[in-house]
């Protein structure tokens, strides 16, 4: 339940950040900040304000765009390395607000949160269905997939607009895209508040998940990890976010947690002197072997890999040998 928990959040925060890299064509490793300006948020509207869901869930996503609509003029301006550079400057900032706001954030040490997942007369945290009571971990399990698929349509739909268009238009040929009368500059800008928006909803829900939250967690190592989830599940896809958060989430999780069973996988190296991979570096060998394994076999993700073996299994059927009888009534029409 803690692992789907957790592959949902992830996947809210790549369905923002593929909008901005994946329609929009635009890099940033940033992501990460707005997921922590979104815990941060929701700590203080749902923790220590003590309101309820229906109010500091959507308040996180609001968060999240307005830090991202501060951001993006700045960010936007430059291309290519230079936006990667910039983005990687933005989170040594959102590290030190994080830090040096302690009343909020509990500073290094973080801040401990019991967030309220009442959503009027449903409460989430203690749900109650056909008798059946279920638990605060399955009720947070409900709301983040809800909010999974509530994000894939909208962003679906956006798609199909002409600012989906426009985003599209942006990415294969931004000079194109300005001849053509489309405000390149505002679309890019709107794309990169809806990825803030979406992560700083996917810190709510992380910060619901962990009820506790630390600047550290919002750094480097999660905006890398929020692009390659975008990559490897396949830019521009709909389902790219949520199949690259499937695997880039979960195996790192599961290797730690069956490492007596891997081969070449140690968890104590002070006491065996045995060569193997430390389980805590397992996380970076599997990010690093995903993309790679990705960007040479099929650098359209897992999304269209997946497609396109459906669409082969598909023309398998139809290509089925006719029988007797069938290829008789074929011959009499």
């Amino acid at each position: 339940m803690s692992l789907a928990g957790t592959i949902g959040i992830y996947a809210v925060a790549a369905i923002g950040l593929n909008v901005l890299s994946g329609y929009a064509g635009q890099i940033s490793l940033a992501q990460s900040v707005f997921v922590g300006i979104g815990a941060f948020a929701g700590v203080g509207l749902g923790s220590l304000a003590h309101l309820p869901l229906l109010v500091w869930l959507p308040a996180t996503f609001l968060a999240g765009g307005i830090a991202a609509a501060v951001a993006a003029p700045l960010t936007l301006r430059l291309k290519g390395v230079f936006q990667i550079v910039l983005s990687l400057g933005l989170i040594f900032v959102g590290n030190f607000i994080f830090v040096n706001t302690p009343a909020l954030t509990g500073g290094n040490s973080g801040i401990s949160a019991a967030p309220s997942l009442s959503l009027g007369f449903v409460d989430f945290g203690e749900l109650t269905i056909g008798g059946m009571r279920y638990s605060y971990e399955q009720g947070l399990f409900i709301v983040i997939w809800l909010c999974v698929a509530a994000g894939m349509v909208a962003v679906v739909n956006m798609r199909r607009t002409r600012f989906g268009r426009s985003l599209v238009a942006i990415r294969e040929a931004e000079t194109a895209a300005q001849i053509a009368g489309i405000n390149t500059g505002r679309a890019k800008v709107m794309a990169f508040i809806l990825a803030g928006a979406f992560g700083g909803l996917a810190g709510g829900l992380l910060m619901a998940q962990l009820r506790y939250v630390q600047a550290e967690q919002f750094g480097i190592n999660m905006g890398l990890e929020l692009l390659i989830i975008v990559v490897v599940g396949g830019l521009g896809s709909t389902w790219g976010p949520v199949l690259g958060a499937t695997v880039i989430s979960s195996i790192p999780i599961l290797a730690t947690q069956y490492a007596e069973y891997i081969p070449f996988l140690q968890e104590d190296f002070s006491q065996s002197g045995q060569f193997g991979i430390p389980v805590g570096q397992v996380g970076l060998i599997i990010y690093g072997l995903a993309l790679v394994l990705v960007m040479v076999f099929e650098p359209r993700g897992l999304a269209h890999l997946l497609q396109a073996g459906g669409r082969k299994a598909g023309s398998l059927f139809r290509r089925a040998p006719r029988g007797r009888w069938t290829r008789a009534a074929a011959d009499r029409k």
